[in-house]
């Protein structure tokens, strides 16, 4: 998370990537979000060059100097400039460096699969994806297990491979990073209200026994999104422990009228 010190230069950097990537080819937007990414594992494998480019005690100018001398010939311009406004920039500590670094890689992904105008069909499939993953508990061990090392991502692509857009298990295998330091299924939940967030809504988490209808889906949608007055992305998930009801989650609320809840409810006044 960026810090209060680290916003404007999140922002700097960020106008930089849109000026290169929001008008220019997906395949562009994926190839700059590609060595970005690489970049911030470099970041990450290198905890010395991590504090070093971060370092606040270092004019920005030398640390740009450092970074070209680095990556210049190595990357595309577009990218260069990118990272350079980040290396430029005031952050609290390298890891906000290496966060914010890791952001931006994710978002000129997010900016290909709009530019293809796959957004919002990409954040669904993460999302079911994380579901089905979250469902089973061998596959969840698994992926989650840092020690798994290729099998995982082969795992990944072996589950995905002609099931979803191409951007959908680039961001899935990207999740096996452990992206902000977060593990596999934090990760897929991240990418998937970043992407909510690319398109200017709020994640909605309802869960249920049994699957809505679509006219349930719809009203349910219809009301969050009175009752939040912004526009929301229903992401509606089937959880039989539940019982019945409905529970839903909007960023920090949490309304929770499952038969499940009532009976813990239940069982902790009758134990008092």
């Amino acid at each position: 998370m960026t810090s209060g010190i680290g916003k404007e230069s999140y922002a700097a950097a960020s106008g930089r990537l849109a000026s290169h990537v929001q008008r220019a080819e997906p395949t562009v937007a994926v190839a700059i979000g590609e060595e970005i990414l690489a970049v911030a594992r470099l970041l990450c494998d290198q905890p010395r060059l991590r504090r070093t480019l971060s370092d606040s005690g270092r004019t920005g100018d030398a640390r740009v100097g450092l970074l070209r001398s680095l990556l210049e010939e190595r990357v595309r311009g577009e990218t260069f400039e990118t990272i350079a406004t980040v290396v430029g920039g005031r952050w609290a500590n390298a890891g906000e460096f290496l966060d914010a670094t890791e952001r931006l890689g994710v978002e000129a992904l997010l900016i290909a699969a709009e530019r293809a105008g796959e957004l919002a069909e990409v954040e669904d499939e993460l999302f079911r994806f994380g579901q089905i993953v979250a469902g089973d508990s061998r596959l969840a061990g698994v992926l989650g297990d840092d020690d798994a090392g290729a099998r995982r991502e082969s795992l990944v692509g072996d589950l995905l491979a002609d099931r979803c857009r191409p951007a959908t298990l680039r961001l899935a295998r990207l999740a096996l990073t452990g992206l902000g330091g977060r593990g596999f299924a934090g990760s897929v939940t991240w990418l998937v209200e970043a992407a909510a967030k690319r398109r200017e809504r709020t994640v909605a988490y309802v869960t249920t026994a049994v699957p809505l209808t679509a006219a349930e889906e719809q009203r349910m949608a219809s009301l969050l999104t009175g009752l939040y007055g912004m526009a929301l992305s229903l992401k509606a998930a089937i959880d039989p422990r539940v019982i019945g009801g409905v529970r839903v989650q909007v960023g920090s609320d949490v309304y929770d009228g499952t038969v499940q809840r009532l009976l813990a409810n239940a069982r902790h006044v009758m134990t008092r």
